[in-house]
């Protein structure tokens, strides 16, 4: 029975040894992180143990099992010295998903999920990032090889006693021992004794809305959302009469004029969060910006690439776990610019200079009925592969000026650039050239900046320019902002927006409207006088209304006019002014009820809409 009750010990030494550790990860996650986050609370990093602890319990349930059983096979040397080796190998891997996170977190402001870890739709690009990575970050392999060393150090070993032979009496013990012990786990694991277990979501329960990421650890959100598909569920707010007099997304563009049939070039800026303009890296936007209707509130629907394509194109925002285009919902039937453009006697493509199938967006494409894709695999001009991604900008944009000039008009196109992106690749010609800012990504900004002004040179001598609309818009924002206002779950999502027309000298100035990416699409149908009737989650910068909303850790983020309201699904976090209150200090939710069940009012009908036509695959109306 000693030798038994050893084997328990051990297994709860080894167990509380790996806590420690994912304890020394989450010390290093806000080291590496620390720009991105203002205040964090001890609590938080309390919180944090819980979610450790169910990670760890469902990891090592195997293992309880293979420390508990009852038996003395379990005290042979080989048999201890391989499970050892088990226990350090299937929990090291684990382990090591946080260092994915010590960098790649300042891309996407959350902590990485099963499909995130897997690069989907980023397969044919791994190969290279993987090893640019691994230069860039060089340290991480250092830091993992030092933790794996100690972590087996510390991992004890079984201490044998002498002991009498067993009677049937003490293998009764044990088996009763081990049931105690594994349903122990087991609850540890599913997070206590609560209805449900322990979710991604409960962790807002242990710090402010912006602190999820320090509470949460990189296993717990892998083993939540391997092998699931995003499945959505309609939250049943309200009736669908009552939904639709509190928002309904069909919209009808009912115009006075007829269509000026003039081409639409929509350019997606990688990474060019707001925070990057008007600072001395982007003197060509800068310029470009006093010529155009400049939506000062611009913001991202979304934290991802992958995100900002159906938003822009299709008026669908994020508000998933997975992006629309690699969750289960990817082939759901949409009706976006590229459909209605095409109904209206326009050819349509889409340009992304990285390798065809980058992110999925050519499979996309084809489902958003763009006539034809262009990446990587088309682009014909002089060698000018970055080595990781695609064709660098400069060429590629001078490709695509190309290619419209063949087009007929009119013509509706969208470019996505990729300079901008991580590891920030410029090509060598360039190197000193551009000022290297405050941040990494700031030297590839200007170089990307440069690039467009070259662009936009070729494009003014061509016979489409004059009738032409351009639209950019960035993707998401960068990582690493200096400004702590940036840094908030307001400031994460700021972009410059831009409507550029050469030809109406009236579309220009400074617009305080907040302007989303959703918004581009009947935006764009209402200057061209296009009438459609269509589904679509935003509004015209035209109309009265004034929201915005967006999605981060499981939390719903709705913006009108001057406040922000966080929402979790069932009940609001914070409410703020955020234009008078750029850091969100003050937190409105008690001294102003009135307006928080307002807007509550909205976000919930918001949420169930857009649930139920995912859902329904009503993203389309009926002809």
């Amino acid at each position: 029975m000693q030798n038994y009750l050893q084997s328990v010990k051990l297994f709860f030494k080894r167990f509380l040894v790996v806590l420690f550790v994912y304890q020394i990860c989450r010390f290093l996650f806000y080291f590496f992180n620390r720009n991105a986050f203002e205040r964090i609370s001890f609590k938080g990093f309390l919180g944090g143990i819980h979610f450790d602890l169910s990670a760890i319990a469902y990891i090592n349930l195997i293992f309880a099992v293979l420390h508990l059983l009852p038996g003395n096979f379990k005290y042979r040397p080989n048999y201890q010295k391989g499970l050892k080796i088990a226990f350090f190998t299937v929990n090291l891997i684990f382990i090591l998903t946080n260092f994915v996170d010590f960098e790649y977190y300042k891309f996407t402001g959350r902590r990485s999920t099963f499909g995130m870890i897997t690069a989907t739709g980023m397969e044919n690009e791994i190969g290279g990032l993987l090893f640019s990575f691994l230069v860039e970050f060089w340290y991480l392999p250092l830091l993992a090889i030092v933790l794996a060393l100690l972590f087996w150090k510390a991992i004890p070993n079984l201490k044998m006693v002498t002991e009498t032979s067993s009677s049937k009496l003490q293998s009764l013990k044990q088996s009763g021992l081990f049931l105690l012990f594994l349903a122990t786990v087991f609850v540890i694991g599913r997070g206590g004794f609560q209805k449900k277990p322990l979710k991604i979501v409960d962790a807002v329960n242990y710090g402010s809305i912006n602190q999820s990421a320090i509470v949460l650890n990189t296993p717990f959100c892998i083993l939540k959302t391997i092998g699931k598909k995003e499945t959505l569920e309609s939250p049943k707010f309200y009736s669908e009469k009552e939904l639709n007099t509190i928002f309904n997304p069909i919209t009808v563009t009912k115009t006075s004029g007829k269509p000026t049939k003039k081409n639409v070039v929509i350019l997606i800026l990688e990474s060019f969060g707001r925070e990057n303009l008007q600072c001395g890296q982007t003197p060509f936007l800068d310029s470009l910006i006093e010529k155009s209707m400049f939506f000062e509130n611009g913001f991202a629907n979304g934290k991802l690439s992958i995100d900002a394509v159906p938003s822009t194109l299709s008026s669908v925002p994020s508000l998933m776990n997975n992006s629309l285009i690699t969750s289960s919902y990817a082939i759901n039937e949409v009706y976006g610019l590229p459909k209605i453009m095409k109904d209206n006697g326009y050819q349509t493509s889409f340009f992304h200079g990285a390798f065809n199938g980058s992110q999925n967006f050519d499979q996309y494409c084809k489902v958003a009925g763009f006539d034809a894709y262009y990446g990587k695999d088309q682009y014909e001009g002089p060698e000018s592969f970055d080595g990781r991604w695609g064709i660098f900008d400069e060429e590629f944009l001078q490709y695509f000026s190309r290619k419209l000039s063949q087009f007929k008009q009119p013509f509706f196109t969208t470019l996505f650039t990729i300079s901008s992106h991580n590891p920030y690749i410029i090509p060598e010609k360039y190197k000193g050239k551009f000022p290297k800012g405050n941040t990494k990504i700031q030297e590839s900004i200007a170089y990307s900046d440069f690039a467009l002004k070259l662009f936009f040179e070729t494009a003014s001598k061509q016979d489409w320019y004059k009738n032409t609309l351009f639209v950019i818009v960035a993707d998401h924002t960068s990582s690493e902002p200096k400004q702590a206002k940036f840094k908030t779950n307001v400031g994460k999502f700021r972009i410059p927006i831009l409507f550029f027309d050469p030809s109406n000298p009236n579309l220009v100035g400074k617009n305080s409207k907040n302007l989303q990416q959703i918004d581009v699409m009947p935006s764009i149908l209402e200057y061209l006088n296009i009438d459609a009737k269509m589904v679509t989650f935003g509004k015209s910068y035209q109309s009265d209304k004034d929201f915005v909303v967006y999605y981060l850790d499981n939390i719903y983020h709705y913006i009108s006019g001057d406040f922000y309201l966080a929402f979790d699904g069932k009940k609001s976090l914070g409410l703020y002014n955020f234009k008078n209150d750029e850091l969100l200090k003050n937190n409105l939710l008690k001294t102003n009820p009135a307006k928080a069940a307002e807007m509550e009012r909205f976000i919930k009908a918001y949420v169930q809409s857009f649930n139920e036509r995912i859902i329904k695959n009503k993203l389309t109306l009926k002809k």
